[in-house]
C-alpha cells in the first residue's frame, strides 16, 4: 500500500533553514500531484505547495519565494526546502500526494486538500522569534 513517512522538521530560529522531506513508498501512478500542508494550533490545514509530472508548481502567497518544492523521482522522496523561516512557519507539517486521474483528483497541480488521497503522519516545525 502507499506509505508517505515525513522528517526534517525541527526547531529553528526565525531566518533559519530547514529542509522536509517525504519517502514515498509502493507509489506507481505515472501522473500526480503531490503538495505540502501545514496545521498550526488552532488553525485550519492550509496549503503550501504542490508539485505535478509535469514539474509544474504553486505556491501559498505567503511562502513564496522562500519555499521550493522538488520531487526527486529516482529516490521517490518530495522536498519542501524553507529559507528565511518566520515564527508564523510554526505548524504540523504534512506531505500528500494524489491517486489516479478520474479519482478525486482531476489533473493539473492542486493544492485543494480534498483532491489528495495519500497523507503522512506529519513533521513538526517550530520557528522561535
Amino acid at each position: 500500500r502507499v506509505q508517505l513517512v515525513e522528517s526534517g522538521g525541527d526547531s529553528v530560529q526565525a531566518g533559519g533553514s530547514l529542509r522536509l522531506s517525504c519517502k514515498i513508498s509502493e507509489y506507481t501512478y505515472v501522473y500526480y500531484s503531490m503538495g505540502w500542508f501545514r496545521q498550526a494550533p488552532g488553525k485550519e490545514r492550509e496549503g503550501v505547495a504542490a508539485i505535478d509530472n509535469a514539474g509544474n508548481s504553486i505556491y501559498a502567497d505567503s511562502v513564496k519565494g522562500r519555499f521550493t518544492i522538488s520531487y526527486d523521482n529516482a529516490k521517490t522522496t518530495l522536498y519542501l526546502q524553507m529559507n528565511n523561516l518566520m515564527f508564523e512557519d510554526t505548524a504540523m507539517y504534512y506531505c500528500a500526494a494524489t491517486d489516479g486521474y478520474g479519482g478525486i483528483w482531476y489533473g493539473g497541480v492542486v493544492m485543494s486538500a480534498n483532491e489528495y488521497l495519500y497523507w503522512g503522519q506529519g513533521t513538526q516545525v517550530s520557528v522561535s522569534s
